[in-house]
């Protein structure tokens, strides 16, 4: 073994300190927008139009931030939750489309994955093949066509147009057949061997096997259809439909307090399923990549 000396044991030890400090820096700067939405929503619209009447307003002159507001309240809160009957109507449109979603991609994504790894039939590669490049294509690509089919089906307008269309995404089929894959191949044909029906082995072993990438399908599948805008801007003409992440848009720069409220109410939904499903997004996240 390579023993330090004196002056290097000193050196690597202040090279720690830096990186710890450069590293807690970068965090600070990483939720200093969050602390900024955090106070904000604290601030009464008085104190905001007080301190902040240069940026609202749009004049050149220089504004003034303060972290803690003088007489902190929860008023923003308060009005969004129980005098806006607006931000509930959206916040359960968002529940709704969200939970249909996720639902879908469950019942039909799952099943998809557990085919393309359990079993081997013609074709099996060229269509997997079409779904990763289907993945690939972002949503400017496939709205148009999207679009004419929803048209010709009389949805758009309805949530079923923003739903449908997710629900056969096939970004948690590529998800959860890297978790499948890892499953030997011979345990599968000991339980047939045993006398197990197909959906038995998917059931009982399949799926308790692929935990962790089917949970990580679905808190990523959260995360990026609670933010959603495109989707619902494209399809849904009907304000009343939409989901809460169009609401923030609509609120003006007189309510910057109410405005920063609602984002940390959408923040802390977010936050509360990334906590609950942490590791097992990160195992399901590795195991897929280890697998690939």
């Amino acid at each position: 073994m390579v023993r330090l000396k004196g002056k290097d044991k000193v050196i690597g030890k202040n090279l720690d300190f830096i990186l710890i400090f450069i590293f807690i820096a970068l965090g600070v700067g990483f939720c200093m927008p969050l602390l900024i939405l955090f106070f904000g929503s604290l601030a009464d619209q008085t104190e905001w139009t007080g301190r902040m009447q240069a940026l609202l307003l749009g004049s050149q002159d220089y504004i003034e931030w303060q972290w803690i507001p003088d007489f902190p309240t929860l008023e923003n809160y308060r009005d969004l939750l129980f005098y806006t009957p607006q931000f509930l109507i959206l916040f359960w449109n968002s529940i709704k489309i969200v939970t249909c979603i996720l639902l879908g991609q469950m019942l039909i994504g799952t099943p998809s994955a557990w085919a393309f790894a359990a079993y081997e039939f013609r074709g099996r590669k060229f269509l997997f093949s079409l779904y990763v490049i289907l993945m690939l294509l972002p949503f400017q690509v496939t709205m148009l066509s999207k679009y004419l089919v929803l048209d010709r089906m009389n949805l758009l307008n309805t949530h079923a147009a923003v739903i449908l269309p997710a629900v056969f995404s096939t970004f948690p089929v590529f998800l959860i057949y890297r978790s499948f894959t890892g499953i030997p191949k011979e345990l599968l044909e000991a339980a047939r061997i045993d006398g197990a029906g197909e959906i038995q082995i998917f059931a009982m072993i399949g799926l308790p096997l692929a935990q962790s990438g089917i949970l990580a399908a679905f808190v990523l599948g959260f995360l990026e259809y609670w933010n959603m805008m495109e989707e619902p801007l494209a399809f849904l003409r009907d304000a009343s439909l939409w989901p809460l992440s169009l609401y923030l848009p609509e609120i003006g720069v007189e309510q910057a307090g109410r405005a920063c409220a609602a984002s940390m109410i959408v923040l802390i939904i977010s936050l509360f399923i990334f906590a609950i499903f942490k590791d097992s997004l990160s195992k399901g996240i590795v195991s897929s990549a280890l697998k690939g």
